[in-house]
């Protein structure tokens, strides 16, 4: 198997952070009828997906018509990652992206910021930008991401009463520093290719 999709697989999984996002689907679905709970989750998934596609095919040109560059990228999303990573490490009660508590979600909050969050959005469009030749490969390990991704979140009533609250938050804070070690790659990249640019 290819190790570049293994790898960018894996590197999605953590961001897209299915054993952290499960406290957050328990808490937003209590108030909804459990047989709707599978359907809602494969709903906000499938929406996180196409997200995530749109950026990952669009992020290029996205990045051309902004101006942006590879360099400003891999900054600006290593700070996100950092931000969100620390908020997973040193978890916060009202979780990662804030009080979730309300009627039945739809794209806001589990779409989107949890699964297609700013660090994932981030991720694919670096991944695009940087080996745009390579595309196919990224779609694979968004899809194969996205799979493990629902797979878990449609289970997290299950995984919460199987694992317990403590058990997944333990999980949670070891994805973090994983995720803390990512970010700061990211942005050790970013700051390289700027300093490159004076010593040229």
């Amino acid at each position: 198997m290819n190790s570049e999709l293994v790898s960018a697989t894996i590197l999605l999984i953590l961001v897209l952070d299915p054993i952290g996002n499960v406290p957050l689907v328990v808490s937003t679905l209590h108030a909804t009828p459990s047989e709707r709970h599978v359907r809602i989750v494969l709903r906000e998934c499938l929406v996180a997906y196409v997200v995530l596609l749109v950026f990952l095919f669009a992020g290029h040109a996205f990045l051309t018509l902004m101006r942006l560059t590879e360099t400003s990228l891999s900054i600006a999303g290593g700070v996100i990652l950092f931000l969100i990573a620390l908020r997973m490490v040193f978890s916060h009660p009202e979780g990662i992206f804030g009080d979730s508590a309300g009627a039945e979600p739809f794209i806001v909050p589990l779409a989107i910021p949890a699964i297609a969050g700013p660090s994932a959005m981030a991720t694919v469009m670096l991944m695009a930008s940087r080996d745009p030749q390579h595309a196919g490969t990224w779609a694979a390990a968004l899809s194969g991401a996205m799979a493990v991704t629902t797979i878990t979140l449609a289970a997290a009533g299950r995984l919460q009463r199987l694992l317990g609250e403590r058990t997944i938050r333990a999980f949670e804070r070891l994805i973090g520093l994983v995720l803390t070690a990512v970010a700061i790659e990211m942005l050790l990249d970013g700051i390289r290719s700027f300093a490159a640019q004076f010593r040229g």
